[in-house]
């Protein structure tokens, strides 16, 4: 399958980011490592050959990005305000910069994002905000009250990136219409610390009318074992 690794500095983050692009056509997946991982991991964790059949037939076409992790939710030394702001430039990197970047070369618009455990989070709560640009976003383990990464601290832009939250109160038509557009995909082990925030989004969605599959697995179901039967099972849609 084609693969090519590809560098740049990025404008938004005012330093040098990394990423890998899997296969030759088809439709684009954004897909993000777990917490503090790299770009390299989806790889590595032997997930591209997991799905090698899509890429070589071109039905998919993987650009696994790196993550900021460290120097954003968890960079402890840092106040909670600066915490958030770096997680800002990094959602500026994707949607200013990577995005763009794909579409000189892929026109595909069935953009989907893709994540496990951390990286879960960033998958879906970007395609939330961002619910015109994406038509998937699949969240394996994924935690989505992000309040323990604030030490008490609050702000509309944490609010924002809540997705617990600030989807409690959706109000806007037209982000609504791009939402109900949107497959939403949360798979979840029953006994996995984040399934009430799942059921919550989850929850959330349908009083909007925005329909989502939440999937729950048994016991724990949070680990690349997991992941690896959940990522053929989902990735061309909910069963």
């Amino acid at each position: 399958m084609h693969r090519s690794y590809h560098r740049w500095h990025s404008s938004a983050l005012g330093r040098d980011m990394e990423l890998l692009l899997f296969g030759h056509h088809g439709a684009p997946v954004l897909v993000f490592p777990t917490s503090m991982g790299r770009f390299f991991e989806f790889e590595d964790r032997g997930m591209t050959g997991l799905l090698a059949e899509h890429l070589e037939r071109g039905w998919l076409q993987l650009i696994c990005v790196d993550s900021v992790d460290a120097e954003s939710w968890y960079c402890k030394w840092a106040h909670p305000s600066g915490r958030i702001g770096r997680h800002l430039q990094y959602e500026q990197y994707l949607i200013g910069e990577v995005v763009p970047w794909l579409r000189n070369f892929n026109q595909n618009q069935f953009l989907m994002s893709l994540g496990c455990s951390f990286g879960a989070f960033h998958a879906v709560n970007l395609a939330l905000r961002h619910p015109h640009l994406f038509r998937r976003c699949l969240g394996l383990s994924g935690r989505y009250n992000m309040r323990s990464f604030m030490d008490g601290y609050s702000d509309d832009q944490v609010y924002f990136n809540t997705p617990t939250e600030y989807t409690a109160h959706l109000h806007d038509a037209n982000q609504l219409a791009h939402l109900r557009q949107l497959d939403i995909i949360l798979a979840i082990g029953r006994d996995d610390p984040s399934y009430h925030s799942n059921q919550v989004l989850s929850d959330n969605l349908w009083n909007h009318g925005v329909g989502n599959a939440l999937r729950v697995w048994d016991g724990w179901a949070h680990d690349w074992p997991y992941w690896e039967q959940m990522l053929p099972k989902y990735i061309q849609g909910h069963d």
